[in-house]
């Protein structure tokens, strides 16, 4: 896990680089996309996936440890951009509120 400070100056919240397999669901609904958060902040975080996430679009997300050494983060977020490249679509999502 490292620390991106380029933007420091610009960001409330420090990102950290994270990659680890994000699930997020639209409220109510099933799975709405799998795939990987790459950054993580106190705001927001980014994720990697195949499926195309429509911004404005509320989601509750999942992120679970790996090897089960940090409690699993569940957060209601909001799709604020989507960016193509390809078939994978990077997805910024503002966290709206961490659930427990």
């Amino acid at each position: 896990m490292t620390v991106d400070r380029a933007h420091q100056e610009k960001r409330d919240f420090i990102r950290m680089k994270i990659d680890t397999p994000l699930r997020a669901q639209i409220s109510g609904e099933g799975v709405a996309a799998e795939g990987l958060c790459h950054e993580l902040s106190g705001g927001g975080m980014q994720l990697a996936t195949e499926h195309y996430l429509e911004p404005g679009t509320e989601l509750e997300v999942t992120i679970s440890s790996e090897h089960g050494q940090a409690p699993t983060l569940k957060a209601k977020t909001h799709v604020v951009r989507t960016e193509t490249d390809g078939k994978v679509h990077r997805v910024g999502l503002e966290i709206l509120e961490i659930l427990h």
